[in-house]
């Protein structure tokens, strides 16, 4: 059954990890979301701690992304994001930061993402890299699509859309009959994810959904998330930075 613009709510939150408060660096870490009519998109990138302008290259996959997709169809959905990546990549040599203006540089913003784009009830994960997205089954915990995250050799390294090789590492996952959806950065995953990535870690991740689908002020529920993802357990689990983004669809 379509949904109307009206019906889709969207959220995201990113606070900054312990360990960059501690160094004076910023969040890393970018969100972004629009909605249209009966079409949603969402993005969320994890800037590279060694690359010296991370945060930008996760701003501007993000935001480009976003702006492109809102227009696309499903149907040519996997070519648009492509196309909408190489804008991305294309700013980025352009930018002010990259002083060579060559693709050479792009190091400099490597950055993560996942992303979906959701249509009259379909829709699609877009990922590259770590991060997760998952998707639940209409009125149902049990039923779940999930975009796992990917890594490299070891386990500290990954993929970002800033490489020359980075369409091998772009996947997609398809889905329908879902009405809520979650984006997460790498700094998330460890509390709502089983180590296999197999099951989700109910007594966390379902408590923070309920209360968001319930709580129609939006200012009391951005801040109880930062509350939860900010919080000293969290700190003491994981020190990066954290970000999620929630949809509810239907």
């Amino acid at each position: 059954m379509p949904t109307n613009s009206n019906n889709i709510r969207l959220l995201s939150v990113s606070v900054r990890g312990s360990l960059h408060k501690a160094n004076g660096l910023p969040c890393q870490d970018y969100s972004c979301y629009r909605r249209h009519k009966n079409k949603a998109v969402g993005i969320v990138s994890d800037g590279a701690g060694s690359a010296k302008y991370a945060q930008t290259g996760a701003k501007i996959i993000c935001e480009t992304l976003c702006d492109l997709l809102i227009r696309a169809n499903l149907k040519n959905i996997r070519q648009t994001v492509i196309d909408a990546i190489n804008v991305a990549r294309q700013k980025l040599i352009l930018h002010r930061f990259n002083k060579s203006k060559s693709a050479d540089d792009l190091i400099n913003f490597s950055a993560t993402m996942v992303g979906f784009f959701y249509h009259n009830g379909r829709g699609v994960f877009f990922h590259i890299g770590d991060g997760a997205g998952i998707a639940f089954g209409t009125g149902s915990y049990d039923n779940m699509i999930i975009s796992e995250p990917e890594n490299g050799a070891f386990s500290c390294e990954t993929y970002f859309y800033t490489m020359d090789d980075w369409q091998d590492c772009l996947r997609f996952i398809p889905f329908e009959n879902v009405d809520r959806l979650l984006l997460m950065t790498d700094g998330v995953t460890g509390f709502v994810f089983s180590d296999d990535f197999y099951k989700i870690h109910r007594k966390f991740l379902i408590p923070i959904v309920e209360y968001l689908e319930k709580e129609n002020r939006r200012t009391y529920a951005v801040k109880a998330l930062k509350n939860t993802l900010d919080d000293v357990r969290a700190r003491r689990l994981n020190a990066d930075d954290k970000t999620i983004l929630w949809a509810k669809l239907q």
